[in-house]
């Protein structure tokens, strides 16, 4: 507070130096957007668990970037941050509005996002599993669409935690009463990352269902598709009503990650394995015809940049049950005799290949019908010593977080596949580079 007044002073002597109204408004906004901001997100020294506290500190531009994001979303009705779930409007607006931060449950660490949600459904006009889904589209699709991309995967924390409160409208013994009431859904990072890539309803519904759903704590199935549901689910997926004693802690909801107590039939709910995917050579080579024109483009716009060889040209290949774009090329480093592969590695990807990822995206659409490229790289050290060959194996998904500075070089490397003379490897950076 003391920071605020003394910003306000300022803003106060601007006006008797330049008596100007419009100085004064322009000041005050960009205090009040700064605070705003930075509302919305815990300080790691709030925090009682070390991974926590650590991954906070790490990712603290990161959570301003989404709370900046989830707050500018144009909403149905008003949404705030909380650290309190079932606070009136005029509790809310005095409240504490800072509730993303990093936990730990049970051993197990999650990104959760608590927030008070201004809707009040009619109890007689819409049913539990309406309402659940009218809050899970207008407000937790929003911000699992701001925060996932992110997060590519789940190297350092297991899922995502999203508290929401909304208000029932319903009559109890003939009299009018609006009472709170709390969804919490608990998904783990992969799940997320298909839900918010999902392009229909089977896939959103798939994705859907690795995810635990509470309502009023008590175990919920949620319905997203637009046909309506079996009856079997209907007879099963209902939650008790607002008010009923919860059988789980809604404080601590996020404890029960892994846990299988679904109300929904087995026969709704078990998985199926998906069957293993295979690219013949024919299925690659249809591949490599549809995207002969734009590999083209590519050699003639990168060539100079990415120092293909012209004996290998980029080709399709099939890799760990994926189809990915392989694109062979040197690597020049500076490096001499003695530098390790993994400093040789380190240095290709931060050198040289990092650089091609982003000019190489503008090359496809948003969707296309693969699942990466294999930067195939044979390094060629300035004193002539032998070369070592790496590969890295990048899925689009997160060459495009890192192309948006969305996610770090290493957050790419950790998500893809690295491959060093023939053997997979792992490559931390600052590790790498800093021996020789």
């Amino acid at each position: 507070m003391r920071v605020i007044g003394i910003l306000i002073c300022q803003v106060g002597s601007t006006v008797v130096q330049t008596r100007s109204a419009r100085t004064v408004t322009s000041l005050l906004l960009l205090l009040g957007t700064a605070i705003s901001v930075r509302a919305q997100v815990l300080t790691a020294m709030e925090l009682s668990d070390p991974t926590a506290q650590h991954l906070q500190q790490r990712h603290m531009q990161v959570l301003l970037d989404i709370g900046a994001q989830i707050e500018s979303h144009k909403f149905p009705y008003r949404f705030y941050f909380s650290r309190v779930l079932d606070l009136d409007l005029q509790q809310q607006i005095q409240a504490d509005q800072r509730s993303i931060h990093f936990d730990n449950y049970k051993g197990r660490t999650v990104l959760q996002i608590t927030g008070n949600y201004y809707a009040a459904y009619s109890a007689n006009k819409m049913n539990a599993a309406e309402r659940v889904k009218g809050t899970f589209n207008a407000v937790i699709m929003p911000i699992l669409q701001a925060v996932v991309p992110h997060f590519p995967d789940d190297s350092e924390f297991s899922a995502f935690a999203i508290e929401i409160s909304h208000h029932v409208r319903q009559k109890v013994l003939g009299v009018s009463a609006e009472n709170p009431e709390n969804v919490t859904l608990i998904i783990p990072v992969t799940g997320a990352q298909k839900l918010v890539d999902a392009k229909n309803d089977d896939q959103r519904q798939a994705a859907i269902m690795e995810a635990q759903i509470f309502l009023n704590g008590q175990p919920f199935a949620l319905w997203l598709k637009e046909a309506a549901p079996p009856e079997e689910w209907n007879e099963r997926s209902m939650a008790r009503s607002a008010g009923s004693k919860p059988s789980v802690d809604t404080t601590n909801v996020a404890s029960s990650i892994g846990t299988s107590n679904s109300l929904v039939s087995p026969n709704l709910t078990k998985t199926v394995p998906e069957p293993m995917r295979i690219f013949t050579s024919d299925q690659l080579a249809k591949l490599q015809s549809q995207h002969q024109t734009t590999i083209e483009d590519i050699v003639k716009g990168l060539g100079k940049e990415a120092h293909f060889f012209a004996y290998a040209p980029p080709t399709f290949i099939g890799f760990r049950q994926g189809a990915y774009l392989q694109l062979s090329f040197s690597t020049p480093l500076s490096a001499g005799q003695g530098t390790s592969r993994y400093k040789q590695a380190a240095l290709a990807f931060d050198e040289h290949v990092s650089h091609l990822v982003r000019p190489l995206l503008s090359y496809f659409p948003a969707d296309p019908n693969f699942d990466g490229v294999d930067f195939s790289s044979v390094i060629k050290l300035s004193d002539g010593s032998e070369a070592n060959s790496v590969e890295f194996f990048f899925p689009f998904r997160v060459m495009r977080c890192f192309a948006s500075y969305d996610c770090t070089g290493q957050q790419l490397l950790d998500s893809g596949t690295i491959v060093i003379n023939g053997e997979r490897a792992a490559l931390d950076l600052q590790v790498a580079e800093g021996k020789n």
